[in-house]
């Protein structure tokens, strides 16, 4: 429920009520009040989330309006005690005016807004740079990336044009500082190679597309869900969208400064992929939970943006994994380096000679003598009645795994390097 502080002229405080009424109203209250040294009206009504637009946009017809919306949930009981449960647990998605006006509020304070974004390139850049998981979930949990991207798709849903303006402005700018920040660490420390955590970080999978799709839609989600409600916290769904916003801006800035350009244009790629998949997903939800071009309060809404905005973003998307998918492996090192796995346990599962034990496998930089490089560990173990050298075993079981990886195709040349593990000697007293 919402709480509402209604003002009009004198003698229309009943016609408030009885909208309040029609829109299922509870507890509602009447009375006089001086305001700016007249005599009005003054309601106090609550309404259930879901029937606020409706309720404003009939209030607009009340000459010399003015209300105040409690952005609280509130608790009414009423009659018969009995039912005091039930009214309790009836709680309803936020309003899709509420959801809107607090988009715009967040859309202030730039200094804020920047310290922020400066600080999480501090924080990803010492993660990136010492190898240090929890500082880049650190970096999620202070970047400020949520609330443009979200603030984007309220733009698209909205059709305001204004808006979208200038989140994508916020988006960009948070962004470029964060990327700035990295860079100068990276150069003041005199940062001369990559880091780990950094090419592991910057290898894409074929199905990174799914995080800003999920991102998006969790972030929607989230926002019409009633605080009383929250089955998640707007923290988590924050560090989902960051999650796919902050470590890949931080290897653009250190990739910047050592020179890296295949990894910049990996991130590059990434932060495209974000933004157009959460604006996806979150403008089609808040679509479907009400926001609308027009609305109570709101006017300046261009009907044609959400399609055409829509539009534009799933071709976008499609462009971008069109390119993923035709650049094997550029962009896909991640999961075909799962894949590759994959076949390298195939393989030896039928093998006579040997059982896997562990297999380790990754792509290396993309600049080693203009080759794509499939590096790989692969230890095992000969199996019993084997009469073969250990070297004998290690060039047979390297031939068939080299083999195996360059028919299936994944444009890269295997390096393996196969240890033959052997059992330890029985000791005899």
């Amino acid at each position: 429920m919402r709480q509402l502080l209604i003002q009009v002229p004198s003698g229309e405080g009943k016609k408030v009520i009885e909208i309040a009424k029609n829109h299922e109203g509870a507890n509602l209250l009447l009375f006089e009040a001086i305001s700016d040294g007249e005599v009005v009206d003054t309601v106090i009504v609550h309404l259930a989330n879901r029937k606020l637009e409706d309720c404003l946009a009939q209030l607009e017809s009340i000459p010399q309006l003015k209300l105040t919306l409690i952005p609280r949930g509130v608790i009414t009981l009423k009659p018969p005690s009995d039912q005091a449960p039930q009214q309790v647990t009836e709680v309803s998605d936020r309003s899709p005016i509420e959801v809107f006006l607090a988009g715009l509020q967040s859309v202030g304070s730039w200094r804020s807004f920047l310290a922020y974004a400066a600080l999480a390139g501090v924080v990803v850049w010492i993660g990136l740079f010492t190898n240090t998981n929890y500082l880049l979930v650190a970096a999620m949990l202070i970047a400020p990336f949520a609330g443009p991207a979200m603030n984007t798709a309220i733009a698209t849903a909205r059709g305001d044009q204004n808006l979208l303006k200038r989140s994508l402005i916020r988006y960009f700018s948070a962004l470029g500082l964060t990327i700035v920040v990295a860079a100068l660490l990276s150069l003041i420390f005199q940062q001369k190679a990559a880091s780990n955590l950094m090419v592991q970080n910057s290898q894409i999978s074929v199905v990174a597309v799914l995080l800003p799709l999920v991102a998006g839609a969790a972030g929607a989600l989230n926002l019409f869900q009633s605080e009383r409600s929250s089955l998640v916290s707007g923290a988590a769904t924050g560090m989902l969208v960051a999650a796919s916003l902050a470590p890949p801006a931080g290897i653009i800035g250190m990739s910047l400064a050592i020179n890296r350009w295949d990894m910049v244009v990996s991130g590059i790629f990434l932060l495209l992929l974000q933004l157009v998949g959460i604006n996806l997903t979150a403008a089609t939800v808040f679509r479907l939970y009400g926001l609308s071009a027009k609305g109570a309060r709101y006017n300046r809404g261009k009907a044609w943006i959400f399609p055409i905005g829509l539009s534009l973003t799933g071709i976008v998307l499609a462009g971008l994994l069109g390119w993923q998918l035709s650049n094997p492996p550029e962009f896909q090192r991640s999961s075909r380096a799962q894949r590759a796995t994959e076949t390298i346990q195939q393989v030896l599962k039928q093998s006579s000679l040997v059982q896997l034990v562990e297999a380790n496998v990754r792509f290396t930089r993309s600049n080693i003598k203009d080759q794509n490089t499939l590096l790989g560990v692969i230890y095992v173990q000969p199996h019993t009645g084997v009469n073969l050298s250990a070297s004998e075993i290690r060039e047979r079981i390297t031939a068939q795994i080299q083999s195996s990886l360059l028919q299936e195709g994944f444009n890269a040349v295997p390096l393996i390097d196969t240890i033959v593990l052997e059992k330890p000697a029985t000791q005899t007293k």
